[in-house]
């Protein structure tokens, strides 16, 4: 039926018959020439159709866009002055001798070359938005990235491994999306996180590299690079330290940004410590294209006026950070009072801020409500640490210190990306050397950072009894302008440190038994040193394909709501449905299911 694609015909082709198939891009009737622009994954076709071809040239008149056709005729070169230098098949066309209808098509609900659409309509109707040009590029990166890292990983030994999808709920951080059970009542299947624990039991069985591209599902709220279901490239070694852990997939990422995008990434990674990125960047992902950093200040201004930064200051987990914007002294009022609305949804009750007009004038040559409260000691650290010039302008957060960071470390990337500051390139890096918890203020209770399976830092085994809040983890994140795009760690693999983390986090020799007696049991029986990472596959293709939603490289997304639009899923199921799986829905209060 078919005997080149349509984006790949090309000069070579020059007096051959070909036969190509695809849909109607754009007809246009020039005068009793019909031109079809014809449409395969691989790109664009001229097709010339003239009266001298009668059957054809009616056949031509009728098609419409969206058409599927089939079309035989010979390649010639396009005339003069209609070369397009933007398509591979730009410098001829082919001359229509049959043409045959497929199939035709409704008027589509939109045009397929049509800019700033709805993401509401293209989930709608994700089968005409997949035909377009942009998001056949996409999934055409996505599949060369997983081919790129299969080649790789295999070159390097690692196996191929299935884990199930049908698994036990165990807590690692998000809520399972549950399976109810027809054979055993009352019990429930959940579907992976991640393979976090089946892909340690491999490294107890033996299979000392192991690696996987696999579905995960997390019931959490969602955003532009979170789903419901997402793709994971699971990694597991044994016999290697977390040096040779971190080389190894540092060196699998730059392998793949050069096979896929022609991009080289620096050797090797810069590495920062996870105090280092929260006091500087305000953030553990933070993006390095962007200049700015935040400038401590907790105490420098303990002993002020202003109740704002005194009590921050003086609280046991408090802080007080300014953040300088070059040349920010421009901004309105009404844009500051926006930023101010920004911040809040990060918990900050304010954003304090200073525009400078002169520095060498002191107090003077300063501009803000709050000048009156500070003392010259406090202005003048503040002037001299933050390195404010003429023109500039410092925001500041005063509060818990977790409240500051996530604050200002958002503010800091929202400025720089909105005011031109971010450089241009490729800032990998790795953030390491994490806290093994932290403090759940709700619980009362001590939650893993990571997971409950990351192994401290050498000689902090101690610490998960004595002081948890000081031990560190063998831990690491890989972050690329700004995106986290994996994680992993060391393993525990000795019993008596999982059992001394499970006390850390409040679990109970008999809930752990419940929940992880498998895991347990395997320890016993000479579990290896192992560790490994995560990578986001959809939010790597995303990177390189230069998008800001992890939707446009997954065929059939979900939306923000975990619905999707194409299928109306989830919906209602019958009543007989339910019986089998011994359910029974329960009204609410509105009289609703």
């Amino acid at each position: 039926m078919r005997s080149e694609y349509c984006g790949l015909v090309n000069r070579k082709h020059l007096g051959q018959t070909v036969h190509v198939c695809g849909w109607v891009h754009r007809r246009r009737d020039h005068g009793g020439v019909i031109f079809i622009d014809l449409r395969d994954r691989e790109g664009l076709l001229q097709v010339v159709c003239d009266p001298d071809t009668p059957e054809t040239f009616k056949t031509a008149d009728r098609v419409r866009n969206e058409f599927v056709i089939r079309v035989e005729g010979k390649v010639r070169e396009r005339p003069a002055g209609t070369v397009n230098p933007n398509l591979p098949s730009g410098e001829v066309e082919v001359l229509a001798q049959e043409i045959t209808i497929l199939n035709p098509s409704l008027t589509p609900a939109f045009q397929i070359d049509e800019e700033n659409l709805s993401e509401t309509v293209r989930l709608e109707h994700r089968v005409l938005d997949l035909r377009r040009p942009f998001m056949q590029q996409n999934l055409k990166i996505r599949y060369r990235a997983a081919m790129s890292v299969r080649n790789f990983l295999d070159r390097e030994g690692f196996l191929d491994i299935e884990t199930p999808m049908l698994t036990r709920s165990t807590p690692e951080g998000a809520r399972d999306y549950l399976v109810p059970s027809r054979v055993h009542a009352g019990q429930f299947y959940a579907l992976p996180q991640s393979p976090q624990l089946f892909k340690q039991m491999l490294m107890m069985a033996g299979f000392d590299r192991y690696y996987q591209i696999v579905k995960c599902f997390r019931d959490e709220d969602l955003r532009a690079d979170r789903q419901p279901e997402f793709t994971q490239i699971d990694i597991e070694t044994s016999f290697l330290g977390q040096e040779e852990i971190t080389r190894i997939m540092e060196t699998l990422i730059r392998h793949v940004f050069k096979e896929v995008i022609g991009v080289e990434l620096p050797d090797p990674f810069p590495r920062l410590g996870y105090a280092e990125a929260m006091s500087r960047y305000g953030s553990d992902k933070p993006d390095l294209r962007v200049p700015l950093e935040l400038t401590e200040l907790t105490d420098a201004v303990q002993d002020v006026d202003f109740k704002v930064f005194k009590e921050a200051a003086q609280l046991k987990d408090g802080r007080v950070a300014a953040l300088r914007l070059p040349q920010g002294g421009t901004l309105t009022r009404s844009e500051i009072d926006a930023y101010t609305e920004y911040v809040k949804q990060f918990g900050a009750k304010g954003l304090a801020y200073i525009k400078v007009n002169a520095v060498k004038r002191g107090s003077d040559g300063l501009q803000s409500p709050i000048l009156k409260f500070l003392s010259p000691g406090a202005i003048q650290a503040i002037l001299e640490r933050t390195g404010a010039c003429d023109g500039d302008l410092i925001f500041f957060g005063a509060d818990r210190a977790k409240i500051v960071n996530e604050a200002l470390g958002a503010l800091r990337a929202k400025l720089g990306h909105e005011r031109g500051l971010t450089q241009p390139g490729w800032r990998p890096l790795w953030v390491l050397d994490f806290p093994m918890f932290e403090y759940d203020d709700t619980e009362k209770r001590w939650a893993a950072m990571h997971h409950p399976f990351t192994s401290p830092a050498d000689g902090h085994e101690d610490l998960l009894e004595t002081d948890p809040g000081a031990a560190r983890a063998k831990a690491h994140d890989m972050v690329v302008n700004g995106w986290e795009i994996g994680g992993g760690s060391v393993r525990i693999h000795r019993q008596e440190v999982q059992q001394k983390v499970f006390r850390a986090l409040g679990i109970g020799a008999d809930e752990a038994q419940a929940k992880f007696g498998f895991l347990l049991e395997s320890l016993q029986y000479g579990a290896p040193p192992h560790g490994g990472i995560a990578f986001g596959l959809d939010r790597i293709v995303a990177l390189m394909a230069g998008v800001d939603s992890i939707r446009d490289v997954i065929a059939f997304p979900k939306t923000q709501r975990a619905q999707c639009l194409l299928t109306q899923a989830p919906s209602a199921v019958d009543e007989r449905q339910l019986r089998e799986l011994h359910i029974r829905l329960r009204k609410t209060e509105q009289g609703k299911d």
